[in-house]
């Protein structure tokens, strides 16, 4: 979910889309630059058995332990943002039995992802510092896929606007990570469907 593209929506009603089509979790976004708000998520994680991702600009031990709190069970971390200092909070996630989904958007990100414990890889296909306005598309992840670490599980985020760009993502990625393009459809129920029917095909 994506707090400023609710609009009037009920966000609880949403929630309620997402479960009836079988999506595999729940991504929100916490940060104030997006419109988040912490109260919100702690809301959806209580409202849901599907687990639900963090999405924020995460930079401090206390960042961690109140995502914890809040009742997520996955954590975004930006290898941008945290550089050298990925790995260590790597490991902070998971003492705080959080799953910590490390982002990337260059081939530099990755050496920091790869250097970590963590056992998911998200390529944002667009730049995060760029509050993700640079409309990068699926071809990021087709040219970084290749550096990642075999071992990790790979998630394709952002930037997934259609079907045929699900399935580009698909055929190289182990999951794909869709908001914009649901938070911007006038039928949230109709592309899910069509999105999570998609990536089965």
């Amino acid at each position: 979910m994506h707090g400023d593209m609710l609009g009037k929506r009920d966000p609880m009603d949403v929630l309620g889309i997402y479960e009836s089509c079988d999506v595999a979790g729940i991504s929100y976004i916490t940060a104030g630059e997006f419109n988040g708000d912490a109260s919100l998520l702690r809301k959806i994680c209580s409202s849901t058995d599907l687990p639900v991702l963090r999405k924020d600009f995460i930079m401090t031990a206390s960042d961690v332990e109140e995502t914890s709190s809040l009742g997520a069970r996955g954590i975004l971390l930006i290898a941008r943002m945290l550089k050298g200092r990925t790995p260590e909070f790597v490991e902070l996630a998971l003492e705080h039995g959080l799953e910590p989904l490390v982002e990337v958007h260059s081939y530099d990100d990755i050496q920091y992802a790869n250097a970590s414990g963590t056992k998911m890889v998200a390529i944002n296909n667009r730049d995060i510092t760029m509050f993700e306005k640079d409309r990068g598309n699926v071809e990021v992840t087709e040219r970084l896929h290749h550096f990642i670490d075999k071992k990790k599980m790979l998630v394709s985020a952002s930037g997934i606007e259609t079907l045929n760009d699900l399935k580009r993502a698909m055929s190289i990625s182990d999951a794909a990570l869709v908001g914009t393009a649901f938070m911007q459809a006038v039928d949230i129920e109709g592309i899910v469907r069509s999105f999570v029917g998609g990536q089965r095909c």
